[in-house]
């Protein structure tokens, strides 16, 4: 496998991402677009997810369906996503078939239909999924801690809109959105696999490159203020199970500061994967949290995590209490693990431990040709490529003395959202 990845911006602003991986007769093309629920505002929230789904509804070219039996039928796979800084799609094939890929997606880029009667259906299908997860304990107690945690930045409300939206949102809203932000201007190409370079740069150059570019993009994001202290909620619902979610503000992928909280959070909660589309799984019974929590049965679970965000977003931890615990008692004893992190070093032993987990990690989610065009496009979204190619070496330079500081500096309790899901008992009905 060969580390080179070629990078080129063509006259209409779109940026191709090329690398050569010859270890299978296969090829992985993904687009990437700078738009998600960071892009909307009050009145259309849960736009950008909506407008990805549309773009499966087709195109004079290729109509719906047409594409996945298409695919299907030549052995690949294909799906899309949207996010909070992005929406990404993406096809795998044989290498001899990839021309499908690349063909599809600058014709929707440029032609999708938008069908009045499409978006009906489809204004549907994503009310029903919202009242879906709503069923959902945890759906329900991550997104009012999210509520709770921003005031100001889009970053407040859930990728799939609040339900009021998605029944105000109109054909002519979502199009706009669709042609205001899937331009070349606002779109990388990223492609990984089977191919040779020249030959693929001119395929790629010569079908994108005829795409005229489209308006500059908005980002309408603003600076989110300080938590001015803790706040705690309290959200009731369907099932059995009591949880409690803490959020605390996190850095940006791009502060440097985020490779030592992946390391804080390595420590007490187990290392977390970045890659969304998969790779792999470490076990977290070595993490503080699962000693303390787990292992003394006041917990079922404990995880935690943080994502790679252009803006500052949240560490989240949440702990499935043990029935026969009390909320207030694994709170209190994830306070205390907190502090020990915060004024006892942490052993050399204990970091490097969790450094190599967190690499593990982030290793399983690299290693084949999807995920290689992935983190092509991805580390893009909120960095650059060398973000991704980095990101072992400055995992390796967190001390003792940069996890005491992060902590001290991110795990306040001035700087958190305290969540607990109290069980109803019943089974869930919308309410």
């Amino acid at each position: 496998m060969t580390n080179i990845v070629t990078k080129t911006r063509l006259d209409n602003g779109i940026t191709l991402h090329l690398k050569e991986i010859h270890t299978a007769p296969i090829i992985s093309h993904w687009i990437w677009y700078r738009v998600g629920s960071r892009d909307e505002v009050p009145g259309k929230t849960g736009i950008s997810h909506w407008v990805e789904h549309m773009q499966f509804k087709g195109t004079p070219r290729f109509p719906a369906g047409v594409m996945d039996k298409a695919i299907s039928r030549d052995g690949g796979f294909w799906n899309a996503f949207t996010y909070l800084d992005w929406t990404a799609f993406f096809e795998t094939l044989p290498a001899d078939s990839i021309d499908l890929a690349y063909q599809l997606e600058a014709d929707r880029m440029v032609n999708s239909s938008y069908d009045p009667s499409e978006v009906d259906s489809e204004r549907t299908v994503i009310i029903s999924e919202r009242e879906g997860s709503e069923n959902e304990p945890m759906f329900r107690l991550g997104e009012a801690v999210q509520l709770a945690a921003f005031k100001v930045h889009p970053y407040h409300h859930e990728i799939i809109g609040e339900k009021e939206d998605l029944h105000r949102i109109q054909r002519d809203d979502l199009y706009h959105h669709y042609r205001s932000y899937y331009v070349p201007n606002n779109a990388v190409v990223a492609v990984a696999g089977d191919f040779e370079m020249q030959t693929m740069l001119e395929k790629l150059s010569q079908l994108y490159g005829k795409i005229p570019p489209g308006p500059t993009t908005q980002h309408p994001a603003q600076p989110e203020p300080p938590l001015d202290g803790e706040k705690r909620l309290e959200v009731k619902g369907p099932g059995e199970t009591t949880f409690l979610q803490l959020a605390y503000r996190a850095p940006s992928a791009a502060d440097p500061d985020f490779f030592g909280m992946t390391v804080v959070d390595s420590l007490l909660t187990g290392p977390t994967g970045l890659n969304m589309f998969g790779g792999g799984g470490i076990s977290n019974k070595t993490s503080r949290l699962y000693r303390a929590l787990v292992e003394r049965e006041l917990a079922i679970s404990v995880n935690g995590g943080m994502q790679a965000t252009i803006d500052p977003f949240l560490y989240d931890i949440t702990i499935t209490v043990d029935p026969r615990q009390k909320v207030e008692t694994n709170l209190a004893i994830l306070d205390g693990e907190i502090r020990r992190l915060q004024d006892e070093p942490v052993s050399p032993a204990e970091i490097a431990r969790a450094i190599k987990q967190a690499r593990a990690l982030f290793a399983y989610g690299s290693e084949n040709i999807t995920n290689q065009a992935f983190w092509l496009g991805y580390a893009e979204m909120f960095a650059n490529y060398d973000w991704f190619v980095n990101y072992v070496e400055e995992l390796e330079k967190i001390n003792p003395v940069d996890v005491q500081r992060i902590a001290q500096t991110y795990l306040s309790s001035d700087n958190r959202v305290v969540g607990t899901y109290i069980p109803t008992g019943d089974q869930g009905e919308n309410e």
